[in-house]
């Protein structure tokens, strides 16, 4: 859940993550236990390595390489607790718009290289340097779109894995099939049961990976990233009222009402609309 007043602005905590694998493995662990003879029949490494193999072997055929070299680093940021420091950000425009209002331009340059947020130092240096209000919502409306677009094409990867496990899955299943029916002539109905149900189960490996592995993971990169353009549409918001000269106290308001507006169109759809604008509203002054 976002938070703001007063508290960092978070994605859900990475125990939502582990929490949901394991009442995932869970449930069908437990089914599995309570409805089997034979519980060790459900682990089969041919068949994960049929569904993993294809799925990986499909993903390279699919994307370049130097695509998918951050596909393990893009799971992790999934597992961890990564925290996006709004209300820090917040401070530190605030500190630089005090100084700039009170016409200390120098002191705000040397605040400015404590700022550890890139695209805020970017978007505060551009003020600083005279740019113009175009050049300065252009680019760092251009630094948005392109990190919303590298972020939604790795969370794409995943969808496109969670495409091709179940796919891999069906096509193990029908060489263990096929296996079967070439020995049906010696074989009994015995014999015949046990490597039809070992057939079936790269097709319930397929299915699990799709849909508690990679399905999830590519819904909750595509969260995160939605909720980095609201942080990053927020900082936009307050370096442009910083270069039209603002109080630093009707910055920090309207910032604060932007995050409210902006977090309650996340909450309500899960994906934002409309930004609101910096002078509705209010009066210029």
């Amino acid at each position: 859940m976002l938070c703001w007043h007063g508290k960092e602005l978070s994605p859900s905590m990475n125990i939502s993550t582990f929490l949901g694998i394991l009442i995932g493995l869970g449930l069908i662990g437990g089914t599995i236990v309570l409805t089997a003879d034979n519980v060790l029949m459900f682990l089969n490494l041919p068949s994960l390595i049929m569904v993993l193999g294809g799925t990986m072997a499909a993903t390279l055929i699919s994307y370049p390489f130097r695509e998918l070299r951050n596909v393990f680093k893009v799971f992790g940021i999934v597992l961890r607790n990564e925290r996006l420091y709004a209300k820090q950000d917040l401070d530190e425009l605030i500190d630089v718009s005090k100084l700039m209002f009170q016409g200390q331009i120098h002191k705000a340059d040397e605040r400015l290289n404590m700022i550890r947020n890139p695209f805020l130092r970017t978007g505060i240096q551009l003020v600083l340097d005279g740019s113009g209000s175009d050049d300065i919502s252009s680019l760092l409306q251009w630094r948005i779109a392109r990190m919303r677009a590298r972020e939604r094409a790795e969370a794409q990867i995943f969808r496109t894995m969670a495409a091709f496990a179940p796919a891999f899955g069906m096509l193990g299943t029908l060489l263990g099939l096929i296996n079967m029916l070439s020995g049906m002539d010696a074989a009994g109905f015995e014999h015949i049961g046990k490597n039809m149900a070992l057939a079936m189960i790269t097709t319930l490996y397929g299915i699990t990976l799709a849909n508690l592995l990679f399905k999830p993971v590519a819904l909750k990169l595509e969260r995160r990233t939605e909720q980095r353009v609201m942080l990053m549409n927020m900082v936009v918001e307050g370096v442009m009222m910083m270069h039209e000269k603002r109080s630093p106290a009707f910055i920090r308001e309207a910032v604060h009402s932007f995050m409210a507006q902006y977090e309650d169109e996340l909450h309500d759809d899960g994906r934002p609309t409309a930004m609101p604008s910096r002078t509705r509203g209010a009066r210029r002054g």
